[in-house]
């Protein structure tokens, strides 16, 4: 597997997986209607950078990362994953995580916050909290999840720096 800087061709080819997960309305508070080209420009144009895992020519997942706010608060940066679902279970989400802290660092970065972690995403939720990120907070019903109605939605944050 190969993790590298997206480019317009490998969004087109990763879309299927983009458009199911937000159409599954399970993981992700974008909304479900959005256009190609608009999710392009949400995932790959606003962010500070987007990558995308592949193994050959297959899109095995991507994230992005970005800053989480602005000033005083922007030593703190943001990412989202998605993974193809022929590739979930195989280590791709952790490696992407991986990825993005060291990218974060590197970019200058201090700490790593996911604002709206779906509590029932609970794969999601072990896997960032077995790479060391803490549920800071609970956002009581945040997410209108498609099956299960309104659920909790958790703030997760970790510390990149072993220094400070």
């Amino acid at each position: 597997m190969i993790i590298q800087s997206m480019t317009r061709a490998d969004f087109e080819a990763f879309w299927p997986v983009f458009e199911s997960v937000i159409q599954a309305q399970e993981t992700y508070a974008f909304d479900p209607g959005l256009s190609m080209d608009e999710a392009f420009d949400l995932w790959c144009e606003l962010p500070l950078r987007t990558f995308v895992a592949k193994q050959g020519e297959v899109i095995l997942g991507s994230y992005y990362l970005k800053p989480n706010a602005g000033g005083p608060g922007g030593h703190v940066c943001n990412c989202g994953y998605m993974v193809a679902p022929a590739a979930r279970g195989k280590g791709v989400a952790k490696q992407l995580c991986q990825h993005s802290q060291q990218q974060a660092i590197e970019l200058g970065f201090k700490a790593m916050q996911f604002n709206a972690v779906v509590s029932t995403n609970e794969v999601a939720v072990k896997l960032w909290q077995s790479l060391g990120f803490e549920i800071v907070g609970t956002l009581p019903k945040a997410y209108a999840h498609k099956r299960l109605g309104l659920v909790d939605s958790f703030v997760m944050y970790k510390w990149l720096l072993e220094d400070s």
